[in-house]
């Protein structure tokens, strides 16, 4: 009777532990209008009207339960639906669903927003019925946001408000061609609704010395990415690519590394283009023996958050045999650990604004 007594006292104990809460959540809904911004002289009779749309987002907010939430101020994390009208019948319609965290700043006023996802176009580019949309060559886009907004919550028991200017960014990072994209400059308003009547209270139990002391030894990283793209000739079709890249880095505190390494590019789509352009320019004095391969050098940078980090790379081809958007090539994105050393990644590479691929990888830091 004794031991049954401890039994369901222990049960109980972890019940109520395990119901502890340490997140809230709410939602908020922006309209936004806007202008698309002309970052490529090409898409300039794609520019007519003041594209419109609604924001549609949940939100769970953090309280320093974890360590890496008090190190990043308390962010939020969730998901966005975003519909966008265009106001230009060749432009279609998007329908995006993106990840995103919040970031506050100015006794948390100011909200930054950061969002990556996927979108969904009406009316892409078709030689027969829609030639003119260069902007978005496939129905599948990939989508990048950014948010500045003033943020009150509250202000009416639940309900807040909240108003700001956003960028908006839908590519289909040359999967399929025609992809000069768009970026749309937006101004947007909304209001929030909180789900629980009451906030939780911040934790404040991470020592900000050790913190600022910590670091790592130099350590060895290993990645192997791949994907499909299509040069800029229309119909030339989708070949696939892989990328190997080794690279050093070094952690000097909890939130940011540095990193020098070297990347090799076997681009089956290179290897098309430099056919073609031997065989249709012959102005251009490409023979069709050129070699398609490429070998870049780079240095970047990794900002750890949780289990996902960010990076951002510049690089320069040392091996350099045909003449491809230029030497210079930068690569953005995200990383996810699963464990401590294995970890996967989506990122997207480019040359200033022409993007090249979107890269999946899988590797290790030892």
């Amino acid at each position: 009777m004794k031991r049954l007594i401890i039994c369901v006292f222990c049960l109980v104990c972890s019940l109520s532990f395990s119901q502890e809460k340490t997140h809230t959540s709410y939602f908020d809904i922006n309209y936004f209008k806007g202008n698309i911004a002309l970052h490529n002289p090409d898409i300039l009779h794609l520019i007519k009207g003041h594209p419109k749309g609604i924001v549609l987002s949940w939100n769970r907010k953090t309280y320093g339960f974890k360590d890496w939430e008090q190190r990043y101020n308390y962010p939020d994390y969730g998901v966005s639906f975003i519909y966008q009208n265009f106001k230009n019948d060749v432009l279609g319609n998007n329908y995006a669903l993106s990840a995103h965290y919040n970031f506050y700043f100015l006794k948390r006023n100011l909200m930054m927003r950061i969002g990556q996802g996927f979108a969904y176009n009406t009316n892409p580019f078709n030689r027969e019925k829609n030639l003119k949309n260069i902007a978005f060559g496939s129905r599948i886009l990939s989508t990048n946001s950014l948010m500045l907004a003033y943020k009150k919550e509250r202000i009416i028991d639940k309900f807040g408000l909240q108003a700001g200017i956003s960028l908006i960014h839908y590519s289909n990072a040359s999967v399929k061609a025609p992809n000069t994209s768009t970026n749309s400059l937006i101004f947007n308003v909304g209001v929030t609704y909180n789900l629980e009547k009451e906030e939780l209270d911040y934790q404040y139990t991470i020592d900000k010395k050790v913190d600022k002391n910590y670091a790592e030894p130099i350590r060895y990283n290993a990645v192997f990415r791949a994907g499909v793209n299509e040069s800029d000739v229309v119909g030339s079709g989708q070949y696939p690519f892989y990328v190997i890249s080794a690279y050093v880095d070094k952690r000097i505190n909890r939130k940011s590394a540095f990193q020098l390494g070297a990347d090799i590019f076997f681009s089956k789509f290179l290897e098309e283009l430099i056919y073609y352009k031997s065989v249709s320019f012959p102005e251009e004095n490409v023979s069709g023996n050129e070699d398609y391969k490429r070998v870049g050098v780079f240095a970047g940078h990794e900002l750890f958050i949780n289990k996902t980090s960010v990076i951002a790379q510049l690089g320069y081809y040392a091996y350099y045999p045909f003449d491809f958007e230029g030497r210079v090539y930068t690569r953005v994105g995200l990383k996810r650990y699963f464990g401590k050393k294995w970890f996967g990644a989506l990122t997207l590479k480019s040359h200033a604004a022409k993007a090249e691929a979107v890269e999946l990888g899988v590797g290790v830091r030892l």
